[in-house]
């Protein structure tokens, strides 16, 4: 499983544009997320860490891999 933190997430919006954003690049795709801890969890057999960055990236939110 990948974790990010997203620190900029902060609501339902966020949580729903995350959400959506990874899931165009795995519909699959296994998402986990935290408002109050700022994470995702990610279970993807499709994408990697620099393509669910990058698509968080383009969605408007940095983001970079934490702890589990």
């Amino acid at each position: 499983m990948l974790s990010l933190t997203v620190p900029e997430m902060t609501c339902g919006h966020c949580r729903s544009t995350v959400e959506k954003a990874i899931n165009q690049l795995d519909e699959a795709a296994i998402v986990t997320v935290d408002l109050k801890t700022h994470t995702v969890g990610i279970e993807s057999e499709k994408s990697n860490a620099s393509a669910i960055i990058a698509a968080l990236k383009a969605a408007g939110y940095e983001s970079e891999p934490s702890e589990i």
